[in-house]
């Protein structure tokens, strides 16, 4: 049994786009307290980034760093426009110590501007000699100098997160990485000939127009099926992705939390009904895509 659809995406003109604040600079993630070890778990700070968190600033960066700051300094208030309250605005000069990723190259030396949040007494932290990660994009016309992509996009450097990244970056520049998913083209739900038997079929929206696809079964006596066919054939026998995986990441971190009804393709009440609620399913079996930083939307 399966429903007749277009299996064509239609691919959304709306894409999330990276929040990239003003030109001058960019919210800086969390930073340890002065006087803390960088090589402290990352994990063991408040607010420390999740696999979402890592995957998002991966994702949308052409350049991922291991650098180390050299010098900072402050901006006055007048030459940072749209400064929040209890930031500064730092003009960084750092060593590069690695390219852990890039699609270009890096020299010896980098600039960029950040915000950082002042300490409690109001004061601007004190940078100097810290390792961070970096997630950046190069400044056209302007060798040396990067960007950062996102809020967050600057990192307290530890082994422990760069071992949390590694595996993330090697997804993205696998060939097969999987496409950016970006909203949901159709869904059908078909009843069966038994009570209680269905198949419902989402098909997925991507940034490039790659098919993709979920399939929810259920069978009388039987745990509920579903799985991802990332292709042109829809697999019945495809299984969920793996949880903090590149692929999880693009459905858990980009579906929409239920099934628009605009994309159900049902008439009947009760299809329609079994199609939102094979959705609610699998989007709870995915679980939440939690954040922890700053992160851009």
């Amino acid at each position: 049994m399966r429903p007749q659809v277009n299996c064509n995406l239609k691919l959304f003109f709306k894409r999330l786009m990276m929040a990239i604040g003003v030109s001058a600079g960019l919210v800086a993630g969390p930073l340890p307290a002065h006087g803390q070890t960088p090589g402290a778990p990352a994990a063991s700070a408040p607010g420390a980034p999740t696999y979402a968190d890592l995957a998002t600033l991966a994702d949308a960066s052409d350049l991922v760093i291991r650098a180390k700051i050299r010098k900072q300094t402050a901006l006055k208030p007048e030459r940072a426009p749209g400064l929040a309250a209890g930031f500064a605005r730092l003009y960084i000069e750092a060593d590069t110590l690695a390219l852990i990723a890039g699609r270009r190259a890096v020299g010896a030396g980098l600039a960029y501007l950040v915000d950082v949040p002042l300490d409690a007494r109001g004061k601007v932290p004190k940078l100097k000699n810290r390792e961070m990660l970096l997630f950046a994009d190069a400044v056209a016309g302007r060798p040396g100098e990067v960007q950062l992509v996102a809020p967050g996009a600057q990192l307290a450097f530890t082994p422990e997160l760069e071992a949390r990244l590694r595996p993330i970056l090697t997804e993205l520049y696998e060939s097969s990485a999987p496409p950016r998913v970006i909203g949901i083209s159709d869904a059908l739900a078909v009843p069966g000939t038994l009570a209680g038997e269905s198949e419902t079929q989402i098909f997925l929206a991507t940034e490039d127009g790659s098919p993709v696809s979920i399939t929810v079964l259920r069978r009388p006596g039987q745990r509920v099926q579903w799985g991802v066919s990332w292709g042109e054939i829809i697999d019945s026998a495809a299984r969920p992705p793996s949880p903090e995986t590149l692929r999880w990441y693009r459905l858990a971190c980009a579906l929409p939390a239920q099934l628009p009804s605009s994309a159900n393709l049902a008439r009947d009440p009760a299809a329609r009904r079994l199609a939102a609620g094979d959705y609610a399913f699998v989007m709870a079996q995915l679980g939440p895509c939690e954040r922890r930083i700053t992160q851009a939307a």
